[in-house]
């Protein structure tokens, strides 16, 4: 069974949403644009325990903390559900609530469709609706899911799901780090209650454990001289304020309250990771080491659970080496029905096909959409393979793209940017602007990478040489859909170097070149020669060291005045695609003190020559 369709509104940062999916998926979008909450949705939804949660939601679920309207109505959440592959177990259980589901246009048959219902192709599917709202007349906020199909906002408890169904879902929720603290504990929802509760091993256990410990032999208090001495000595104090009915015995102690819920929270998950350590609490151990104890524990739960397994986990990578990220995905994509990932990590964005990969973009209205990675016939699968670690995960995580024609320009247009942001504050970084530069080690694959990125919905700039091609690739160039299709003057970078730097930055280039030993067989003369044989050292020993980065370090010594104009013209109508955002000016008490009395009419002198004045 697999969620094809989720369909929010009104929860959390998400106003509202419509999201296709098709199978294992991987959810790739910007920070706070709602990867979590689409998970915390799900988890809603599916999960058998979360709705038995207090408070099931709380005011900051709710889109912009609205739960009330103008006329103080409810606000309500709602997470609307499609399941497909439904499993023979949840076949016969709901069998009342199953719809028919068209794969080809992936939509539900209606009353006019009665003639397609026994169509082969057709597939079972439930809708499931979940509501989330405030009660005023309890003062809480409430929350069930409901079979869509049949559900009455006049009669809820009809169309209930009841959790006997959920956990037939198989659905299970791993958040990035936040499970841990209470993952290994025995806390009712916690992972190792939920393996309890699936082999049918809680019966009886609370009850046999309070026995142990109410008549441990022998009592804790015994153990040493001094402890039960300090008893006696407070029992008689008591004595002398309240009777004592058994003198010497009325005192004790025990390692819990021993209640059933006190020791699910006493009682604590002990290990030892090498041969010389003594057990000790999983809190104790490493970060990454506690991620892994937890997914051994899903692992097993997944196990367990054999007719389904909907798994969503948040950044695997946290504090985990790249060959453990590698086998998590493998672990998600292998031995689960359907996974949903969110991830920054290339080593886990590489395991996932490109159509199982979503990217979140949300707008300002709050509204949330999936854009769904695909390689059209002109953009070649083992291009995307050579460089999805290199460059294409950091561009997908990103909000631009450029494609730069090789390795040379991809430095230089770093080092220029740098050079750029940290003169000019107005400038915001690339970085942090999410703008990717990304080399395509060749002219040839340049249209290609544009095309993919375009379709993204990606911002996509390209920046490369001069030559002569074919009117084809000419043609797929001015086709390809870049925002700036920048081809320099020269025929490569080198040459643009070697006739926009000044010629005396250059001269000291080479100069600290020839003492450093690093161009020995480049012939650079002791003293300066003539205009063009500087530029033509300059072409020889940059191209010399295409490797090395030589052109950077150029323009890392070149000062700001220095830079070459084309590029710096090029990075210029980037920058202003991705403007500073704006920050919010914040007032100092005196200036929020002269304010409240410029609008009281006070006169406030503005130095202690005013006021002298004044006086």
């Amino acid at each position: 069974m697999q969620v094809s369709r989720l369909i929010l509104k009104n929860f959390r940062c998400i106003k509202e949403a419509e999201l296709d999916f098709h199978g294992h998926t991987l959810l790739l979008g910007a920070n706070n644009v709602g990867k979590s909450t689409v998970c915390e949705a799900l988890e809603l939804a599916l999960g058998p325990d979360r709705q038995r949660r207090f408070p099931v939601v709380e005011e900051y679920d709710f889109y912009n903390t609205a739960y009330l309207d103008e006329q103080e109505e409810p606000i309500e959440i709602r997470i609307e559900i499609l399941l497909t592959n439904v499993t023979p177990t949840i076949r016969r259980a709901c069998n009342n609530y199953l719809e028919r589901w068209n794969p080809d246009d992936r939509s539900t048959l209606t009353r006019g469709d009665i003639d397609k219902v026994d169509n082969a192709k057709f597939d079972w599917c439930i809708r499931l609706l979940t509501i989330a709202r405030y009660n005023k007349d309890e003062d809480e906020f409430e929350a069930a899911t409901y079979y869509a199909n049949s559900y009455d906002p006049n009669n809820e408890q009809d169309s209930r799901v009841p959790r006997t169904i959920k956990r037939s879902f198989g659905f299970l929720y791993l958040r990035t780090l936040r499970t841990g603290s209470r993952a290994l504990s025995l806390e009712r929802g916690s992972l190792l209650d939920v393996i309890l509760r699936i082999q049918n091993l809680r019966t009886g256990i609370w009850e046999q454990i309070r026995r142990r410990l109410g008549t441990l032999d022998p009592p804790i208090d015994d153990g040493t001289e001094t402890l039960p001495r300090v008893l006696k000595t407070i029992e008689a104090r008591l004595a002398e304020y309240i009777k004592i009915s058994k003198p010497g015995e009325s005192t004790r102690l025990f390692v819990s309250q021993l209640t059933r819920e006190h020791l699910r929270k006493t009682l604590s998950f002990f290990i030892s990771v090498t041969k010389d350590q003594q057990p000790v609490p999983f809190q104790n151990v490493g970060t990454g080491t506690i991620n892994m104890l937890v997914l051994a524990l899903l692992s097993f739960i997944a196990e367990l659970k054999e007719e389904n397994v909907i798994f969503a986990m948040e950044e695997p990578e946290i504090a985990l080496p790249p060959h453990t990220q590698r086998r998590i995905a493998t672990y998600l994509l292998t031995k689960t029905t359907q996974c949903f990932v969110t991830s920054h990590s290339p080593y886990v964005i590489e395991a996932f096909d490109p159509e199982q990969i979503v990217i979140l973009r949300r707008d300002e209205q709050a509204k949330l959409t999936g854009t769904r990675v695909t390689l059209d016939a002109d953009v070649k699968a083992k291009t995307y393979r050579r460089y999805i670690r290199r460059g294409f995960a950091e561009a997908l995580l990103g909000c631009g793209v450029i494609v730069a024609e090789g390795i040379t320009e991809q430095m230089v247009l770093q080092a220029v940017a740098e050079k750029l942001e940290a003169d000019d504050s107005e400038k915001y970084p690339l970085d942090l602007s999410g703008v990717t530069i990304i080399t395509t080690d060749g002219d040839g694959s340049i249209a290609e990478f544009g095309r993919f990125f375009v379709s993204l919905d990606l911002p996509t700039f390209a920046f490369f040489d001069n030559k002569k091609r074919p009117e084809k690739d000419q043609v797929a160039l001015d086709q390809a859909g870049f925002q700036i299709l920048n081809e320099i003057p020269f025929a490569g970078m080198e040459d643009l170097l070697a006739t926009e730097v000044p010629l005396q930055r250059q001269w000291a280039y080479l100069d600290q070149v020839r003492t450093s030993g690093t161009a020995p067989n480049d012939g650079i003369p002791a003293t300066q020669p003539s205009e063009e044989v500087v530029r033509n050292k300059t072409r020889q020993v940059l191209k010399g060291g295409k490797g090395s980065g030589r052109a950077a370090e150029l323009i890392e010594q070149c000062d700001v005045s220095e830079l070459p104009s084309t590029i710096v013209g090029f990075l210029n109508q980037i920058y202003n695609q991705f403007p500073t955002p704006e920050i919010p000016e914040i007032e100092t008490e005196v200036e929020q003190e002269k304010s409240q009395d410029d609008e009281a009419g006070v006169a406030v002198p503005a130095s202690g020559e005013q006021l002298e004045e004044s006086v």
